[in-house]
């Protein structure tokens, strides 16, 4: 029946199951903006500090997610099949996988503080940013783990409990933050310190929501019985395709990374103003990868029923609904940006004019890549859908990091444009990888899908 799915059914159905996603998304986002706001209230070093080990801790964290993202394919073509052995070995194996390469991270996240200075970063920004570094490392146990099981549970459509799950966590770490960061409710004030108690405690609260669901609500998939048993086979699967993945994801992430360390060699202030900026750009992307993921599934799905004409029909409406939003946001950002910047900030920050007008520019310049940041995830959520990662890998790679980074220090200090230039290069890179990305898709959706039919 799906192959006669109509265009607003597409809408609808994309709608029911990505809104929840994009919830979950912007929940999730809430704790880092949490994060941020009562920071740029508490202090702009401290919130400079923080922007930097959040860019250094997510570089990290999101090559680590590629195990997580790559369950959620396997898991929506599996459960197009009916395979439930396979939704339980791959699912099992990404939480492996996870444990494995959080274990490997955790000296780089301890050790932090001689590469924040080999990066050429204020020295008492990267010391704060270490010390935060050092407790709040700790979180990317926990929140890899998260990572796998709510890839698990979107993919079998129960994105409604991912949403309120994470939006648990953004409450107990806004209240947890609230309490630490500035000593309320009889606390101690802990300054940078609470924020980084606060994100471990939220990520361990998240963890044993998710898995106390897994395991009541679906406990014919068995996830935690004889946990400790390998699957080798399984395992290589999910290594084979959450690597590329992760390397996609961590390419895309250190060309934003490396603006942070750019905009750092400016100054805190310009650093401070970019934390900013990057906080709203990131809340209206977190709207995208909702409807990347939904998209994931969906192509997943179609992959496992061999349904060609479903997967084309569900990316055309998906990439449409991408496409509204960016409009959306562009004239939000042109329209409202100093408005949108002093949420950030106590009115009487003696910085705060020369915030406004730093992120001013900058969140025009962000307004400049909502249609290519928007298009790219979207080709990259209907690819990984197909399983395909390699390719897409390399090209994300070649965007990121030989287009967006070089361009990105070309125009922000050989042409003196500062934090514009840095930004104009973020453009420039994302408008790459949407272009050869989404030429990937409608290039090789026909044939995958044909393929696996015959």
């Amino acid at each position: 029946m799906n192959k006669t799915m109509t265009y607003p059914g597409h809408f609808r159905a994309i709608a029911i199951l990505g809104l929840p996603l994009v919830g979950g998304h912007l929940a999730q986002f809430a704790i880092g903006l949490t994060d941020t706001v009562m920071l740029g209230w508490y202090g702009v070093e401290a919130l400079a500090a923080v922007t930097l080990a959040s860019s250094y801790f997510f570089v990290l964290f999101l090559f680590g997610a590629g195990f997580g993202l790559a369950v959620m394919p396997m898991v929506a073509t599996a459960a197009a099949e009916e395979n439930e052995t396979s939704i339980r070995r791959s699912t099992r194996m990404g939480l492996w996988l996870s444990l494995i390469y959080a274990a490997l991270t955790m000296p780089l996240l301890w050790w932090s503080h001689p590469i924040l200075v080999a990066l050429k970063q204020e020295p008492q920004v990267a010391q704060t940013a270490s010390e935060y570094l050092r407790v709040a490392g700790w979180g990317i146990i926990p929140a890899l783990l998260v990572m796998v099981l709510k890839s698990y549970l979107a993919a079998l459509e129960r994105t409604q409990i991912v949403l309120w799950i994470t939006v648990a966590a953004a409450l107990v770490n806004a209240v947890t933050n609230y309490a630490l960061i500035f000593g309320n409710w009889g606390a101690p004030e802990l300054g940078v310190m609470g924020a980084a108690i606060a994100s471990v405690v939220t990520q361990i609260v998240s963890l044993l929501c998710v898995v106390i669901y897994a395991v009541r609500v679906l406990p014919e998939h068995s996830l935690f019985q004889r946990f400790w048993r390998p699957d080798w086979e399984m395992f290589a699967s999910v290594l084979k395709l959450g690597v590329p993945i992760g390397l996609t994801l961590l390419a895309e992430v250190s060309l934003f990374a490396t603006s942070a360390f750019m905009m750092g060699w400016i100054g805190k202030v310009p650093l401070a103003a970019h934390g900013i900026a990057l906080n709203l750009a990131s809340a209206t992307f977190m709207i995208h990868l909702g409807l990347s993921n939904a998209a994931t599934i969906r192509a997943g799905n179609a992959l496992g029923r061999r349904d060609r004409a479903h997967l084309e029909r569900g990316a055309i409406a998906v990439t449409v609904m991408s496409l509204a939003v960016s409009i959306l946001t562009i004239i939000l950002f042109l329209t409202c940006a100093e408005p949108l910047i002093s949420l950030f900030m106590e009115p009487d920050n003696p910085q705060r004019t020369q915030i406004l007008a730093i992120g001013s520019g900058l969140l025009a310049m962000a307004a400049l890549f909502q249609l290519v940041d928007g298009a790219q995830v979207i080709a990259l959520g209907l690819l990984r859908g197909l399983q395909d990662a390699k390719i897409p890998m390399i090209m994300a790679a070649l965007s990121y990091w030989a287009v967006g980074i070089p361009s990105s220090y070309y125009f922000g200090f050989v042409q003196g444009m500062d934090g514009i230039g840095i930004w104009l290069g973020l453009v420039l890179g994302l408008a790459c990888a949407a272009v050869l990305l989404m030429a990937r898709f409608w290039l090789r959706s026909v044939r995958t899908v044909a393929a696996s039919a015959g």
